[in-house]
Formats: C-alpha cells, sequence, structure tokens
C-alpha cells in the first residue's frame, strides 16, 4: 500500500544551528531611529527574522561544505573553475562562462561590452541593480511587463512574462537603438512570478527578428522552472533539468546572482555564446574584479556553486521550497494583510497600497510597513516600490512614484523553520489593527542612484 502524505516536509536536517537575536519593541524602536529609519542600515544583531534578502543568506548544504575543503586556490586555471565552468555549461548550453564577485558584477560588465550612450534596454521588469547599471552606462531601461501585474490580488500562472504586444512595437520604431533584451526569472519587482516557456520562446521570436540579442537574468531559474512543471501545459512529465535546457536554449547568454538559487553565500557568472563578447567582457573585468577564471571569487566559493546549482534542481527541495513559501502567503493573507498572488517562489509581497490606503505614493507606504514590521515584531523586509522603483526628478524635485507599492519579505533558503513562520504569522494578524493609524515618511538624504541601500528618513 503507498501512503500520500499531506504534509511536505523539509528535504533535509538541521546540523547546525545559529542563536536568533531577541530584542524588546523598545530596544527596536532605538535601533530604527539609530539607522535613520533605513532596513538596510540595520546590525544583524538587531534583527530576529532577516527577511531582507534571499541573496547570500541560504544554508549550504554537507556537500557544499565538504567542496570548500577542497576548493583550489590558484590563481589561473585552477580545478575549481574548470568543475564550475562545466558545470555552468551543462546546464545553460552555453559556450563561454566567466566567473563574478556577484550577478550586478556581471551587470556592469555585459552593459559596458554591450551599451552605447542613448541605448536602450527592455525587459519584463529590471530589478533595481540591472535598471541601476543600465543607467549607468548612459542608457534607458524601460520594463514591459505582463498587463496581469496591475491586478496584485488576481490568479494568473505566469505574471512574470513580458508584455508581447508593447515588445513588439518597441522593436519595430526603435530596434536600432535597443542595446538588449533581458528577461528576468522569475520577475522579482512584481512579486516573484514566473515567466512561461511559451513566453520565453515568443520573445526569443521577436528578437530574433530584428537580430538584438536576448539575456536571462536567472538568479531564480530553478524555481521558474519548477513552476513551469506545475503550471504550464505539455510540462507535468518534464523533468526540471530539461525544463531548465529548454529555457537556457532561447537565449544568447545568461547572467547570474549565484547568491539565490545556488545556496551560495557570494558569487554569479556572465555566460555567452558569442566569442567576440566572451573576448570583450574578459579584458574588461581584468581591471576590476580580477582573472578570468576566478572573477573576484575564491576557488572554494566556485567548489561551492558548482554543487549548489546541481541541488537547486532537486524536486523534492523545490517542493518543499514553493509549498513552504505559500504557507507563509496564506497565513499573512488570513491575519488581513493584502498580498501579492498567486505566491512567488522566493518571498511573499505585502501589496502597501491597499493594506496603507491613507499612506499616499510620495509619502512611501512600502518604507511605512517595513519600518513598522520590524518595529513591531523584529522583521527585516525591503521595500519595493516609490523608494526603490521611483525616481525624483533633478530638475525639477518631482517624486515619480513606482507602479506598485509592495514590501517583500523573502524566505532564506533551508534556515527559518514553520514555528519560525507560525510566529511571525501569529504576530502580523496582531499588527493589522494598527495599520490605519501608520504614518509615512519622507527622506532627508538619497543619493543618485540605488537610492533605497543607504538613503535616510525621518517618519512625518
Amino acid at each position: 500500500m503507498s501512503y500520500k502524505p499531506k504534509t511536505v516536509i523539509e528535504p533535509f536536517k538541521i546540523k547546525m544551528v545559529e542563536p536568533l537575536p531577541l530584542l524588546s519593541e523598545e530596544q527596536r524602536a532605538t535601533a530604527i531611529k539609530k539607522a535613520h529609519y533605513n532596513l538596510f542600515s540595520l546590525d544583524a544583531q538587531d534583527v530576529t527574522f532577516d527577511l531582507l534578502t534571499d541573496s547570500g543568506t541560504s544554508a549550504m548544504s554537507a556537500t557544499q561544505w565538504a567542496g570548500i575543503m577542497i576548493g583550489d586556490e590558484s590563481y589561473a586555471g585552477s580545478q575549481s573553475f574548470r568543475k564550475f565552468e562545466s558545470t555552468v555549461q551543462e546546464i545553460t548550453g552555453l559556450k563561454h562562462v566567466i566567473p563574478t564577485h556577484q550577478g550586478r558584477s556581471a551587470e556592469d560588465l555585459l552593459m559596458k561590452a554591450l551599451i552605447c550612450e542613448g541605448d536602450a534596454v527592455l525587459g519584463n521588469t529590471h530589478f533595481d541593480t540591472t535598471r541601476a547599471n543600465i543607467l549607468s552606462a548612459g542608457a534607458r531601461a524601460i520594463d514591459l511587463p505582463s498587463p496581469e501585474v496591475k491586478n496584485t490580488g488576481a490568479f494568473a500562472p505566469f505574471k512574470g512574462n513580458m508584455d508581447l504586444d508593447r515588445l513588439a512595437a518597441q522593436l519595430e520604431k526603435n530596434n536600432s537603438s535597443i542595446a538588449l533584451v533581458i528577461m528576468t526569472v522569475t520577475n522579482n519587482s512584481i512579486g516573484g512570478q514566473p515567466v512561461s516557456m511559451e513566453n520565453l520562446k515568443a520573445v526569443r521570436l521577436l528578437t530574433q527578428k530584428y537580430n538584438i540579442p536576448l539575456f536571462l537574468d536567472v538568479a531564480r531559474f530553478a524555481e521558474n522552472a519548477y513552476f513551469i512543471k506545475l503550471r504550464e501545459p505539455g510540462y507535468e512529465e518534464k523533468s526540471v533539468p530539461s525544463i531548465v535546457q529548454e529555457m537556457f536554449s532561447y537565449a544568447d547568454g545568461a547572467l547570474m546572482s549565484a547568491k539565490k538559487d545556488a545556496f551560495a553565500n557570494i558569487g554569479g557568472f556572465l555566460a555567452v555564446n558569442s566569442d567576440s563578447l566572451a573576448e570583450k567582457v574578459r579584458s574588461l573585468m581584468v581591471i576590476t574584479e580580477g582573472f578570468p577564471t576566478y572573477g573576484g571569487l575564491a576557488g572554494r566559493d566556485m567548489e561551492a556553486l558548482a554543487i549548489g546549482l546541481r541541488e537547486i534542481q532537486e524536486e523534492h527541495y523545490l517542493q518543499y521550497r514553493l509549498r513552504s513559501v505559500a504557507y507563509f502567503g496564506e497565513g499573512i493573507e488570513q491575519a488581513g494583510i493584502p498580498v501579492v498572488k498567486p505566491f512567488g517562489g522566493h518571498a511573499i509581497y505585502l501589496d502597501a497600497a491597499k493594506a496603507l490606503p491613507h499612506i499616499p505614493p510620495h509619502e512611501f507606504p512600502g518604507q511605512a510597513l517595513s519600518v513598522a514590521l520590524y518595529e513591531r515584531i523584529g522583521i527585516r523586509g525591503v521595500e519595493i516600490g516609490t523608494v526603490m522603483m521611483g525616481y525624483r526628478d533633478p530638475e525639477s524635485g518631482e517624486e515619480h512614484p513606482a507602479d506598485l507599492e509592495l514590501v517583500r519579505l523573502a524566505m532564506p533558503r533551508r534556515v527559518y523553520t514553520q514555528s519560525h513562520v507560525d510566529y511571525m504569522i501569529e504576530m502580523l494578524s496582531q499588527l493589522v489593527p494598527e495599520l490605519p493609524a501608520l504614518k509615512g515618511y519622507k527622506f532627508t538624504y538619497q543619493p543618485p542612484l540605488l537610492r533605497h541601500f543607504t538613503a535616510r528618513f525621518a517618519p512625518l
């Protein structure tokens, strides 16, 4: 007889533990004030549940730690690089593998190699560092998300898709000035939403028509592949590795912050098929990143990355990952806080505009909700709204709001248990009655790029 359990268990056991900082509400109020109400400026020792990001915060496996012990630290041509290179080549099918210390370095190298001032880069939605690197290179970052993202509470299986009609119009009108197209899988900025294989194929056909390179930002490629398996007709019986390989087959190149889906604490890569582009990138990287076979990484890091890139494709793990994130989202929704639906693969996104309708975008409702989560509960999340995705006109001083006002609660992989999640849900339900009394925030300092990292705020 075959038993079919309803409970999805963690497909791992815990081998090492780390104590959680447990602060009083008064201590947290002092800490956030000292940090100028910017969650990025908090010390980790003052945070109980660190959901700021899933980048570099995962728990590595015993196999990854064992790999670290055999890292080859040779300056040039190390065996650890060769293992990393062959793993990325096998997974992506791309010819040239260029290691970088993290994803934004790969973005920087790609933009410097491909972009001329005045160009445009199209995407399903550029994330913060991608957008900053495009702007820094003198180009424009144009977002073409699916129209379905506007209704945050509605279910649509692939809200991360590119708007094909708008993409076709942009390519037809401006193809001479479009340097490349980037598809982010999963689409982080609009709720960690997946991209369908059908949409990838269609984008590929359009970019080929105008001879424009298509790149994938694949920080969470395995989560996207598993969503395809679960939601897209024709892929139910396919393995995750085979879905992954098909995804990559539609791209001219890929860039990855491997601090996400590869479980590692540092690292990334840029992979391309073009010999000339690879040569140009390598000539650029030696100035700041290091020799092309280590790219700012230690050999031990590349060992851990090579192992993690295989581990992430295990379906038992992916089933647990998506279900545990959804469990968190269901609990938050039941507690009475509006969330982006369907739930993403790596995070739950709170809809701050709906939760705090009395706070207008220029008073940053996402920031207000983020600060309240920390002060009341000890949760460090991140605002993805007008602070991060909007901008201030340098001439008029006018604040241009973002399309969505969200707060992301990113779940580090293999770190928190169900009791941690249950506790956060319980405390969030107690916060709900206080939401109408929350006040907005104003800037007291903001830098010109990536302002959310170092900006300072004051409550209104």
